[in-house]
């Protein structure tokens, strides 16, 4: 089957660590789909603006060529109890395909891009490419009395964020609500809890280093990442 991106998308993350583990739980982050020049027509988007939420169909592409398992661990159930990949959502599978849930915030027009949707709450990498994407209906999307096995419910962002002043300046304004929503959530893998370890994530083109104890999340620097990075 001959399969070629149409889109790819344009985020605040340059790494997959601190993006956040299912879409639409940090509807502060903003992102941009920008459509490949082939398909930068912008009757293609017309009617799109009807509807509030959009779905993603794209490639989890730092998984391309990598072996996958029939069982995998997920993060939800702490990295230590293997169940079966095609009850996760795990980005290595036999063909390395993700699925979100995005809410549209606008279809604008760049002169140099064409159509541009701007979308909230993405988990995606910046540079991730997108094959499809097709109008969320919640006549047929939403089933509020489906089951969610071991994931039914968010993990509830229930970490103290607590970063001085001055170096969330560092940051443009419009950013920094989203980055603390991220950081809220808990972006370390569950099975570490070290409170003398300084993890580091990069976020906006800034490098941001921190620490966990408890429920307190302390952001010890914000700034640019080292050079070749």
């Amino acid at each position: 089957m001959d399969m070629r991106p149409i889109a790819y998308i344009r985020s605040d993350f340059s790494g997959k660590f601190g993006i956040p583990r299912q879409s639409g739980l940090v509807e502060e982050l903003t992102a941009a789909v920008v459509f490949e020049p082939a398909y930068r027509d912008v009757s293609a988007c017309r009617g799109l603006e009807g509807f509030s939420h959009i779905w993603l169909i794209w490639e989890f592409s730092q998984a391309r060529g990598k072996e996958w398992s029939p069982t995998v661990r997920p993060p939800r159930l702490g990295g230590n109890k293997r169940v079966g990949v095609f009850a996760t959502r795990s980005p290595f599978r036999p063909n390395p395909i993700g699925l979100s849930c995005v809410r549209l915030l606008a279809v604008s027009q760049d002169s140099a891009l064409g159509p541009v949707l701007d979308v909230a709450g993405a988990d995606l990498l910046d540079g991730t490419p997108i094959y499809d994407i097709k109008p969320y209906l919640p006549y047929a999307d939403c089933k509020p009395e489906a089951a969610g096995g071991f994931a039914a419910a968010p993990k509830e962002a229930d970490l103290e964020v607590d970063c001085p002043p001055e170096l969330l300046e560092a940051l443009p304004e419009e950013k920094r609500p989203a980055l603390l929503a991220v950081l809220a959530q808990d972006p370390r893998p569950q099975y570490q809890d070290d409170p003398s370890r300084v993890y580091g994530m990069t976020f906006a083109g800034l490098e941001v280093k921190f620490q966990v104890d408890g429920k307190r999340l302390t952001i010890t620097q914000i700034g640019s990442p080292p050079a070749g990075r």
